[in-house]
């Protein structure tokens, strides 16, 4: 068990856990920060999360969902304050209604997680801050300590996973829920590389290209919330294939780490897949994390049908080898 305390103060209307790691730093704060890493504890083993948005980043925003052994869900968020990398992070963690939005009928809390080396190991001390005793008394009493204590149980077996979330294993893609699938790759290279390699047009011609043979004449970039983007392919003498593109709007942006827009294919009719493009600066580069929310899971299961992740894993590659270098 790595909790080593968890010492509760009313005067102070704080609860702080203390828990040692045999891991290294960076690897234990690559858990917090990765969701795939965090969603495997961030609650007890008979309720996983799934975290559908993970900003780990100063003004972002997480959202994620418990899901019991019954099927019932219940949903939280966090919204980041402040990050130190490697340091300590802090978050207002609440409960979230069904819709992801915070539930003003509960209460939330801040929670700040810091992060030290200790001998050949690491720790992270989590304090977490209550706006009233009642609000402590409440929480304590709905089971929070012992969820805490359960939860991180769980994070030997997470941190010993190297393999699992390693640096190369390329492009993957998790279905989160009938409608969401999650795609998720290392870049090695930094942030503000990889953010405007997603928006330069002229970079975007060097790798955003899938399998080899195809030219992308079309480019046209949004880099304006509201502003529309269009994007075009066409094959290279030789090689088959018939052109094609997708168009769509910027609905959100915030350099360098996220980046929200619609996509339709041009041409189809129906409806389109919404885009959500998340940055985080690990060890090896940048995670970069696409959570696509399609109409039905039909059209979910027929899109990831056609190929689309190697296209991108071949697309990330040359990035990496073309633009980063």
């Amino acid at each position: 068990m790595p909790i080593t305390s968890v010492n509760r103060d009313p005067a102070s209307l704080t609860m702080t856990v203390v828990a040692d790691f045999a891991a290294d730093l960076q690897r234990l704060w690559q858990v917090y920060v990765d969701p795939r890493q965090l969603e495997r504890f961030w609650g007890p083993p008979d309720y996983p999360s799934t975290f559908t948005r993970h900003d780990a980043a100063p003004g972002g925003r997480s959202t994620y969902r418990m899901t019991g052994p019954d099927g019932q869900t219940h949903g939280g968020y966090w919204e980041w304050i402040s990050v130190d990398p490697l340091t300590s992070f802090e978050v207002r963690d609440g409960f979230a209604s069904p819709d992801g939005e915070p539930n003003p009928q509960m209460p939330s809390m801040r929670m700040h997680f810091l992060f030290e080396e200790r001998g050949t190991g690491s720790r992270v001390t989590t304090t977490t801050y209550f706006a009233t005793l009642e609000e402590l008394e409440q929480l304590v009493e709905m089971g929070m300590e012992e969820g805490l204590r359960a939860a991180m149980g769980q994070m030997d077996t997470v941190l010993a996973d190297l393999t699992a979330f390693a640096a190369g294993d390329g492009t993957v893609c998790q279905i989160l829920s009938e409608t969401q699938a999650r795609i998720t790759r290392v870049i090695h290279g930094p942030i503000e590389t990889v953010w405007q390699a997603h928006h330069d047009a002229a970079l975007m011609r060097r790798w955003l290209l899938g399998p080899d043979g195809w030219t992308m004449p079309v480019c046209d970039v949004a880099t304006t919330v509201g502003e529309k983007y269009r994007y075009e392919w066409e094959p290279a003498a030789g090689t088959a294939g018939e052109r094609f593109g997708f168009e769509g709007e910027l609905l959100e942006s915030v350099r360098p780490y996220r980046a929200v827009t619609t996509e339709q294919m041009i041409g189809m009719p129906g409806d389109g897949t919404l885009n959500e493009l998340t940055l985080t600066p690990v060890p090896e580069g940048t995670l970069l994390a696409v959570v696509v929310t399609f109409p039905d899971a039909a059209t979910r299961d027929a899109i990831l049908a056609t190929g689309m992740v190697d296209g991108m894993e071949t697309s990330y590659a040359r990035l990496e080898r073309d633009v980063i270098g």
